[in-house]
């Protein structure tokens, strides 16, 4: 019989795909970095237990091209600053991809909010435009012109904060017990420029962003990355304390009833 390709794999056909994974070549990336002070008390409102708010109210967005090769990806962030056990890390709120292969492999490995959506990153001489939308909507823009070179950084690690869970086959609560992972990232860059300009956030139905304005701008960036990634699990935690919070990993028809605060 012909092999049926939906069938069982070898343990030796697993092993080679374990090691193919881990012999990827470094895949360059064309990135807009924005940095904000936000409403303090909007970052402690978003943040599931047990993350606790960073020492500064801080958002981070980054909006990618990413040059795989036969294809490019598009891929966005949105992360609030956050702090467990002593880590200072990031909290990403949504995390828009252009393809399926990288929304599913985040979501199902580490726990990431990935969803599908159009990420653009343009320049045109000095002139840059990033943004991220869903449903239509240029949730996140980002818009302005490069300023002058930056130096390059050395070779940086971050830390973002994933929670990984399954949905109850019943609809209620969790199959099993959630856990929050570490991701962490090694980067190094080879190309860096400031960027003159603003960030606008737009009014979303299911991106509410919004709710974490701009209140003093710190930076924004252009530049070209690479970084590999590594997680683990560090806890368990309270599925009770998480499911309050399980909405923003979803496009939840309950937000309709939603509105943004004071009414705006």
């Amino acid at each position: 019989m012909a092999r049926v390709r939906y069938g069982a794999r070898t343990e030796r056909e697993i092993a080679a795909t374990r090691t193919a994974s881990a012999r990827l070549p470094d895949i360059w990336s064309t990135g807009v970095v924005a940095l904000w002070e936000t409403d303090p008390d909007a970052v402690a409102a978003v943040l599931p237990p047990p993350l606790k708010p960073a020492s500064r109210p801080l958002v981070r967005v980054n909006i990618s091209k990413v040059e795989l090769p036969g294809y490019p990806l598009g891929a966005g962030s949105f992360a609030v600053a956050a702090a467990h056990g002593g880590v200072d890390g990031w909290y990403p709120l949504v995390m828009p991809m252009t393809h399926e292969r990288a929304l599913t492999g985040g979501r199902e490995v580490f726990g990431e909010p990935k969803k599908l959506g159009e990420v653009t990153v343009e320049r045109d001489g000095l002139v840059v435009r990033a943004s991220m939308a869903r449903h239509g909507i240029a949730f996140v823009e980002i818009r302005g012109a490069v300023s002058g070179s930056l130096p390059l950084p050395g070779p940086a690690r971050r830390t973002d904060f994933y929670f990984k869970f399954l949905p109850a086959a019943d609809g209620s609560g969790f199959d099993g017990d959630p856990v929050l992972v570490h991701c962490v990232r090694r980067e190094k860059v080879r190309r860096l420029e400031r960027v003159t300009g603003d960030v606008v956030l737009r009014e979303s139905l299911y991106d509410p962003v919004a709710d974490l304005p701009v209140l003093r701008l710190l930076e924004i960036g252009i530049g070209e990355k690479t970084s590999d990634q590594s997680a683990r699990v560090v806890e368990r935690v309270d599925a009770q304390a998480l499911l309050p919070y399980v909405h923003q990993r979803y496009d939840d028809p309950l937000q309709a009833h939603d509105g943004p605060p004071g009414g705006r």
